[in-house]
């Protein structure tokens, strides 16, 4: 009898514990993120930035054409779109991949830029670089100085193209800012997502056709962007990007032999556990306050999240008791997640103008404050000068 009874409470206790052990399958697959068969992997909301999901996110890696993400977002804020780019004997016939151009041939930079991007074209890269940069070492120097302003510690560049080089390596975490920032440009934004691109061939009776290597874009529901990569050294690299329910994240891997499949299963991941939730609306009324928001505020946040994040307020001092030179700028209300500053908004007077902020990553404080000067400085402008002709 005893032993029956030693045994009926061993095996309560063992059930207990199981119980106890069990975790909600959505809590397991928060907690464990997603399996990837990359080296290192990195999952991002553009909106926000926030990392999703990351394996050894920080490692420098080689990248190979993932490299090209920099080079076209650089070439699209220095060069001219409608310029036509020579082809020298440096970029003639590079090596890896082509989208074999003839020497001495001169291409628009837009429609090279779709070259680079869609075939992955190396000589089209250091056409772009020589081009834009004066030389491909003044366009490295370009490319450096992108990645020291948006903050990636893990990234430097050695050639516009990615072909293997001591000194040549970026991060998954690096790449996913990279490619989030560049996803807030039309023109990047556009190139990417394009499937098929023909361009005018100055040299045979037929146009270039340029089919996307990115599978993603016909694999993946939503898929817009972005750029393949492969080296004997790198291994395959992939960076993708899918919009679904106006959210878009960004998924990097680096040398994984099963990148697609990885890819699907990453974004299916973020939708699904970290959907984007607006968390105030433009136009907004501050409680107790004279006050509304000028900018709308999203972020992705898993279930339980939203209620840990606080709002506060932070007023600005007046420049002088007997004058407003603000415009109706008061402060700002600040966004706080697990300790930290996750975003912010600026909040103005009842009845002031509130400036429009196509992008939300940046500074919205900064920028608001900038589009609302720059507006009064037009208006009184405008006013001054009808004054001068009366």
């Amino acid at each position: 009898m005893n032993n029956k009874i030693k045994f009926g409470n061993l095996l309560m206790i063992c059930l207990c514990v199981s119980i106890g052990y069990v975790v909600p399958t959505h809590a397991r697959q928060m907690q464990n993120g997603v399996s990837t068969h990359a080296q290192a992997a990195s999952l991002m909301d553009v909106t926000s930035g926030r990392v999703l999901f990351s394996k050894h996110g920080d490692d420098e890696l080689r990248i190979a054409s993932l490299t090209k993400i920099m080079t076209a977002i650089v070439a699209i804020e220095h060069g001219q779109m409608n310029q036509p780019v020579k082809v020298s004997k440096n970029a003639y016939a590079k090596e890896g991949s082509s989208i074999y151009l003839k020497l001495g041939e001169q291409m628009g930079l837009e429609n090279m830029l779709y070259g680079l991007m869609l075939r992955s074209g190396n000589d089209a890269a250091t056409a772009i670089a020589e081009h834009v940069g004066g030389s491909e070492e003044g366009f490295v120097y370009l490319m450096n100085a992108k990645a020291e302003e948006l903050g990636l510690k893990h990234t430097h560049f050695m050639n516009p193209h990615g072909l293997d080089a001591e000194g040549h390596y970026s991060s998954a975490n690096d790449l996913a800012t990279l490619t989030a920032y560049a996803m807030h440009n039309p023109m990047f934004k556009e190139i990417v997502k394009t499937p098929v691109k023909k361009v005018p061939n100055p040299n045979e009776a037929w146009d270039y056709k340029w089919d996307n290597k990115n599978k993603m874009l016909r694999f993946y529901d939503g898929a817009d962007g972005v750029k393949t990569g492969y080296t004997k050294k790198a291994f395959r690299c992939l960076v993708s990007s899918a919009t679904r329910n106006n959210q878009q994240l960004v998924s990097v891997t680096i040398n994984d032999g099963d990148d697609w499949n990885d890819h699907g299963k990453m974004l299916d991941y973020g939708f699904a556990y970290f959907p984007l939730v607006n968390l105030i609306q433009r136009g907004q009324k501050i409680e107790g306050q004279e006050l509304v928001t000028s900018q709308s505020f999203s972020y992705p946040v898993a279930e339980g999240e939203e209620d840990a994040i606080t709002k506060r307020l932070v007023l600005l001092k007046p420049v002088s008791k007997d004058v407003d030179i603000s415009f109706g700028l008061k402060g700002r209300i600040e966004f706080i997640f697990e300790g930290k500053k996750i975003g912010k908004v600026p909040v103005y007077s009842q009845g002031s103008f509130l400036p429009e902020n196509s992008n939300p990553t940046k500074d919205v404080m900064q920028q608001g404050a900038n589009n609302q000067s720059s507006t009064w400085v037009s208006v009184i402008g405008k006013l001054l000068k009808e004054m001068l002709v009366i």
